[in-house]
């Protein structure tokens, strides 16, 4: 297997008749899917999505992938496949198009609905190329052929791509239910079919790689939601994925059966439903889904609330929720329902949700204490099933942490991919595919791109450390006023603190310290206010780390007068 190595360099040109694969996201990583292909000096892209932060990125709303290494090649970008509607999928499009809006967008019905309500709020009206399963599309050099998959969302897609290089298939993310909900099953026939023409590259979801066996239907899923339903006596609340059409739709069935009303509760919810139940996607009997304005009109026993924040997100309408900063107050007796899975980073943002629920009386209901999710990714027998109908000349698993990537590897040799035609890679890691042979040749710049507010790229990792230090440690500052030819101090200095536990008259120990440094500092001539500032700031931080063994902090300020 080929691993990839901290010393790789730019990548050499693509050999002539060469298909160079780049990941920009996705590989070691849950999101952040994105990964462009390269074939004669144009470019195709699959799939360009976001990251969710984890709590060690405060302040951060997104998380992009480094569109660096194409940024001087946009023009040179065939168009973009997307395979299926998930944020991890399609999210990092709007930041995409604001660089060149006319990259037209290639994917189904439904995926090309929802990315075209999200470009709408960033005021660009996009090319689309509807497709479906079965369709066959040339794009540039890359003749893309379309195939069904199966997911947690409708009208998901795997794409064939074939170039005189050699064909690619992309799985997208995908399982292979064999009872799903909309009965459009994983089109096993049509992979036969590719096989027998030839798979020289596979590039395989592995996010499920690790779980053996196969992955539970998610009609299984109904007989625990009726039984919710039927022991619930107050308000039910359903947090989940706000293009989760499946297991919305499993929540209408229960809600209509029970007698209750449906009311959607947050933005992207209502936005993601209203476009699913108008092209047919989501069924929704005449009465049932109300405004939750008139939610206040029904008694308790008669109420679903349907909500964003299964993954503990702070603003999400869950969380608030759970901290008493919504207008939906939990009451005891509410029974809310977690309808997905964990995402790998989220756990203690998601317990902490859970507690705070709990804490108001709620009955919680989640994956750990009944079957309220199944996943939407292949499990491994799925995978060895399938790797032994695609019989791929070489392997390269995508979507999934490291772990994840490895077992992938590993199932593909046991169904007889050999070990050096499986390219483990990783994020900005290069892999051409070269006389049927994929290896690495090379990395880009594929770091994490944060968006904060309207600000793209301009939060860097120095200043999120910043942030986690005052998080962690608070802030002390110092002011402090010299004479600007003597160096000799006129006013302070003054220090006070935030965050530090720290009292403002226990720095009265450390003043004399800091005057006696300027001080001697003015007698040696230095009077510059950076060299100064640091000069107090090492006084300060040795004073407050001998006494208080913390590291706040320190922001001295030295104004000459």
């Amino acid at each position: 297997m080929s691993h990839p190595h901290p010393e790789l360099g730019p990548p050499p040109p693509l050999p002539e008749g060469g298909l160079r694969v780049t990941p920009l996201g996705g590989l070691g990583e849950i999101g952040r899917n994105m990964t462009v292909f390269e074939y004669g000096g144009r470019l195709l892209i699959v799939d360009c999505g976001v990251l969710f932060p984890e709590e060690e990125q405060p302040g951060i709303d997104l998380i992009l992938p480094d569109f660096s290494s194409i940024r001087d090649r946009l023009d040179d970008i065939e168009g973009i496949v997307l395979t299926h509607g998930h944020e991890d999928h399609i999210g990092g499009v709007p930041f995409l198009l604001r660089e060149k809006p006319d990259i037209p967008l290639i994917g189904s019905k439904l995926t090309l609905a929802l990315i075209e309500a999200k470009l709408q709020e960033h005021r660009i009206r996009p090319y689309t190329l509807e497709v479906a399963e079965g369709n066959r599309e040339r794009i540039g050099p890359f003749d893309c052929e379309f195939v069904a998959v199966n997911h947690s969302i409708p009208d998901a897609l795997a794409v064939a791509i074939r170039t005189p290089a050699g064909m690619v298939v992309h799985t997208g993310d995908f399982k292979m239910d064999q009872l799903p909900l909309d009965n459009r099953l994983t089109d096993l026939h049509a992979f036969a079919r590719l096989s027998e023409e030839g798979i020289d590259l596979l590039l395989s979801d592995s996010t499920n790689a690790e779980v053996p066996g196969f992955t539970p239907h998610e009609r299984d899923i109904s007989n625990v939601l009726r039984q919710v339903f039927a022991s619930a006596r107050k308000r039910i609340i359903v947090a989940s994925f706000a293009s989760h059409v499946h297991r919305i739709q499993q929540i209408l069935d229960a809600a209509h059966e029970y007698g209750r009303r449906v009311a959607f509760v947050g933005r992207s919810m209502v936005r993601n439903m209203g476009i699913a139940r108008d092209l047919g996607y989501l069924k929704v009997p005449p009465g049932l889904v109300v405004d939750v304005k008139t939610l206040d009109d029904l008694p308790d026993s008669e109420v679903v609330l349907v909500c964003t924040g299964s993954q503990g997100e702070p603003m999400a309408a869950l969380s608030r929720m759970a901290n008493r900063d919504h207008q939906i107050r939990i009451v005891s007796g509410d029974t809310v329902i977690l309808a997905s899975s964990l995402i790998p980073g989220n756990e203690n943002a998601v317990y902490r949700v859970i507690n705070g629920l709990t804490r108001w009386g709620a009955n919680v209901v989640h994956k750990g204490n009944a079957k309220v999710h199944v996943s939407g990714h292949a499990s491994a027998g799925e995978l060895l099933y399938f790797y032994n109908i695609c019989r791929p000349k070489n392997l390269m698993p995508v979507h999934g942490e490291w772990r994840h990537l490895r077992a992938n590897a590993e199932l593909g040799a046991m169904t007889g991919v050999p070990h050096d035609r499986i390219v483990i890679a990783e994020d900005g890691v290069v892999v051409d595919l070269v006389a049927g042979k994929a290896k690495i040749s090379g990395k880009v710049q594929a770091g994490y791109v944060y968006v904060d507010g309207l600000s793209v790229g301009d939060v860097g990792e120095p200043a999120l450390k910043d942030r986690k230090i005052l998080g962690d440690e608070g802030i002390i500052s110092v002011f402090v006023v010299i004479d600007s030819s003597t160096g000799k101090i006129t006013g302070g200095p003054h220090v006070h603190a935030r965050g530090s536990g720290i009292e403002d008259s226990a720095f009265a120990d450390v003043i004399p310290r800091i005057t006696e440094v300027l001080e001697r500092s003015a007698q040696d001539g230095v009077v510059e206010p950076h060299q100064l500032q640091q000069l107090v700031r090492r006084t300060l931080g040795k004073w407050v780390s001998d006494t208080y063994r913390r590291r706040p902090m320190i922001l001295p300020v030295v104004v000459e007068v």
